[in-house]
């Protein structure tokens, strides 16, 4: 697809470190699957994926976490 943000690049698959904050919080979750900008980096997250890094997100959050990094492991 092309991107919507530089309207010059195009997506292909890969993976990219998403930063959640929240308050005092800080998460990254690292390898999760996306369709990257070749040109300017921008990523784009599937609903699914989506979903998945804001249940992580929230898990460390009510947990407590002030700095979490996190390895997404998506199902095959």
């Amino acid at each position: 697809m092309d991107c919507v943000l530089c309207k010059v690049g195009t997506t292909e698959k890969g993976h990219v470190t998403v930063t959640l904050e929240k308050g005092n919080s800080i998460i990254l979750i690292k390898d999760v699957p996306a369709e990257v900008c070749s040109n300017c980096g921008h990523y784009y997250l599937s609903e699914a994926i989506t979903a998945q890094v804001l249940l992580k997100g929230k898990e460390a959050i009510d947990k407590g976490a002030e700095l979490e990094i996190i390895k997404l492991k998506v199902a095959s």
